[in-house]
């Protein structure tokens, strides 16, 4: 994970953005079938790896973000907090863990892409806002992405009834229901941590002063990926069975393969 804010950071953000989501989500999906199926029955010797990895995982990044200064680099070390939760469904070590990780990763797909594009849109002649301070005022010039930004924001800090929450009531659960009260304890504060970040960006684009405007968002395919991103990000509690029941079957398989 060390290098992660480093690669986020210095690679251009349409780059950052592949980055952000393929690689963790292969990672995640690997560790899931490698535990569960080859190293299955040795569960009790790598749970307890997987508790610390998780654990260490949620503290960073909710410590590390709350000091960053690059709106890139912040969401470096949130997606470090995020592998971390869904880490708390592997470590559950059920099938309702490994539903929990689905449904976890497939709304963190959507958020992640959704804010990267929200990232993409904001420019000031003709160079991307990267800094934090930089959104200053985003919301009066562009108030659909600022609002846009404002859902993915609020979902990755955990807030009902938006998609990110029931992300990671899923997991909570799972641990829960394994006897796993501290790790699913730590997840919580560490997401009330984790909140005051995202919590921050909203602030500074609606009620900082900007000093010079935003370009005029230009290009129909971020716009169209935001849109399905935001809308199924802020309407999930809406329609969440299709997600639900896809998660359990993928996850009714994995397990029964392990």
């Amino acid at each position: 994970h060390m290098w992660t804010p480093d690669v986020y950071e210095g690679a251009p953000t349409p780059v950052t953005a592949f980055f952000a989501v393929a690689p963790k989500i292969a990672a995640i999906a690997l560790l899931v079938r490698t535990m569960n199926g080859p190293f299955g029955e040795l569960f009790e010797q790598w749970q307890q790896i997987i508790i610390f990895i998780s654990i260490a995982s949620m503290l960073l990044g909710a410590l590390a973000a709350i000091w960053q200064k690059n709106i890139k680099r912040l969401l470096a070390y949130s997606s470090i907090g995020h592998v971390g939760y869904a880490l708390v469904g592997l470590a559950a070590g059920s099938e309702e863990g490994i539903r929990g990780i689905v449904i976890y990763m497939s709304i963190y797909l959507a958020m992640n892409v959704g804010t990267f594009c929200c990232v993409l849109s904001m420019r000031r002649q003709g160079v991307l806002a990267e800094g934090i301070e930089d959104l200053a005022g985003l919301a009066r010039n562009h108030p659909m992405t600022a609002a846009a930004m404002a859902v993915f924001m609020f979902s990755m800090a955990g807030i009902p009834p938006l998609a990110g929450f029931f992300g990671k009531i899923y997991v909570f659960m799972a641990a829960v229901n394994e006897g796993l009260y501290i790790l699913a304890i730590i997840g919580v504060l560490t997401s009330v941590v984790g909140a005051f970040y995202y919590l921050r960006i909203i602030k500074i684009m609606y009620f900082d002063e900007s000093v010079d405007a935003f370009d005029r968002v230009t290009g129909r395919e971020i716009g169209v990926i935001m849109a399905v991103t935001g809308a199924f990000t802020l309407l999930f509690f809406i329609f969440p069975s299709p997600l639900v029941e896809g998660a359990g079957r993928a996850a009714a398989v994995l397990f029964a393969a392990g």
